[in-house]
């Protein structure tokens, strides 16, 4: 999978994925689209002092550094699960200009950098552990309080968005747990309805006009 880095309109990094012609982020704003989405409209809707985050597509790193300093400036504890299946080389993550954006202790790099199927306590608010394995594969006993589905698009990578992954993301959410996600198609929504969640479109990002926001149905 050969990556290229691109600047994106708030000034962030994202990264092209040249044979697919697909992005990890918005071209209108990487961070603004990662706080927008899964920050805001995701996990300031979970009302708990301990949280469980799942995430599929760890990618650039973005999404867990902008919930590290959530957890870190709201004095909350999370639990930070995230599965990848084509981590970044470092070359790769250390262009990425996310810690001029976010204020934490530690960097986005130490986050690339620490062991994949190993838990790591991070802060005293923060513990991540990845795992690097496709998503069909991955299978955990635990479940969670949110899922932030950051895979590449429907028109790119269909099978990620299928009746199976989609029902397996329902079976590792608590009830009334939340799925967030940027895409908001038509036939994603109908399939997420079926499975059981209860769906709402909400106001995309900058350059997009919807987003799905979904809870598990008890």
């Amino acid at each position: 999978m050969k990556r290229e880095l691109i600047l994106t309109n708030d000034g962030s990094h994202s990264l092209l994925v040249t044979n697919m012609g697909e992005t990890f982020h918005s071209k209108h704003g990487a961070v603004q689209e990662s706080l927008h989405v899964y920050i805001k409209n995701g996990l300031e809707h979970v009302c708990k002092n301990s949280i469980n985050v799942l995430e599929f597509g760890f990618g650039t790193g973005l999404n867990a550094l902008l919930t590290m300093q959530y957890a870190s400036e709201n004095n909350v504890i999370i639990h930070y699960e995230t599965i990848e299946a084509y981590p970044l080389v470092a070359q790769e993550y250390q262009a990425l200009n996310y810690n001029s954006f976010v204020e934490t202790t530690l960097s986005l790099q130490y986050l690339h950098e620490l062991a994949c199927n190993k838990l790591e306590k991070v802060t005293t608010h923060f513990s991540i552990l990845k795992h690097f394995c496709k998503i069909e594969d991955f299978a955990s006993t635990k479940f969670f309080d949110i899922i932030y589905f950051d895979v590449f698009g429907y028109d790119y990578q269909s099978e990620l968005w299928s009746e199976e992954i989609l029902r397996k993301a329902y079976n590792l959410l608590q009830p009334n747990g939340i799925f967030v996600t940027y895409a908001c198609k038509g036939l994603i929504n109908r399939r997420l309805k079926e499975i059981g969640f209860k769906v709402k479109k909400l106001q995309g990002p900058p350059g997009k006009r919807e987003m799905v926001f979904a809870v598990k149905k008890i």
